[in-house]
């Protein structure tokens, strides 16, 4: 993945670098124009989130596995993104689809009783997989466009497919166990997105945020994102983002409570 990930940043430095120098003399806005005409965007993206919260497992090994880290690009061990929207006048469509497995390793020292000494300290080692795919639709209507602010109000669905792994290893793997677990569900969301102009220049600051939830296992959901872009010509612009997803599941679903956050990096491609 590292590999994955050295070769999209190699692939953003040459779009900027390219259409840099066919467009130098542009000074465009990062704002959309409507018009009776389609436009079409889409955003090949990395977003490497770590994960904190608790991620819930079937059997009475282990119920539940907090999860957490504070090396975000470790935790993605492979996946692809991809969002895109389409929009002709005011109304459009966007869609969102992530496919990530993200893992985390540790180890818990404990104390086990024995018949013979009374104790002896053991080290109980953990890894916890959490392999998803993510897809988010919905409908959109501009509600607000002007040379410093575009505002979309969105109305759809996002679904997720979940598993959770849990691998334990007591004393250098010569007991070891495995829990696994796995949801899927589809809930309604609504909620907005667009961007922000500074200081009438090519620079912009790009935001979205929906909330739903109620269908199946999902209790609540809601994802919110927010950064800062830059466009570099009417077909090309580069935004890096902090993004946060959120589940709360009931008892039968694997994300109980739990948030999956992490810095975006992303090309939009506009034609």
């Amino acid at each position: 993945m590292h590999k994955n990930r050295l070769s999209f940043l190699a692939f953003i430095s040459t779009v900027m670098f390219s259409t840099g120098l066919a467009y130098g003399a542009d000074d465009p806005s990062p704002i959309p124009k409507i018009s009776d005409e389609w436009r079409f965007t889409v955003v090949p993206y990395v977003w490497a989130p770590g994960i904190k919260g608790t991620l819930n497992f079937s059997d009475g090994l282990v119920k539940t596995a907090d999860y957490s880290s504070s090396n975000i690009v470790s935790n993605l061990k492979t996946g692809g993104m991809i969002a895109g929207e389409a929009h002709y006048g005011n109304w459009g469509v966007m869609g969102d689809v992530i496919s990530a497995t993200l893992q985390n390793t540790g180890s818990i020292p404990l104390v086990v009783p024995t018949r013979a000494d009374g104790a002896v300290r053991a080290t109980l080692a953990d890894k916890v997989t959490l392999q998803q795919t993510i897809l988010t639709g919905a409908a959109t209507y501009t509600v607000a466009n002007n040379k410093d602010l575009y505002l979309d109000g969105l109305l759809g669905v996002r679904a997720i497919y979940a598993t959770a792994t849990l691998n334990l290893a007591l004393d250098g793997g010569r007991n070891k166990a495995t829990d696994s677990k796995t949801t899927s569900t589809v809930d309604p969301i609504a909620g907005f997105k667009g961007r922000y102009r500074i200081a009438e220049s090519t620079w912009y600051v790009p935001f979205y945020g929906d909330i739903g939830g109620g269908g199946g296992t999902t209790n609540l959901t809601w994802q919110a994102m927010l950064g800062v872009g830059k466009t570099f010509n009417k077909l090309v612009d580069v935004s890096l983002t902090y993004r946060a997803l959120y589940y709360d599941m009931n008892n039968g679903g694997v994300l109980q409570k739990t948030t999956m956050q992490g810095p975006q990096l992303a090309v939009s491609l506009n034609f």
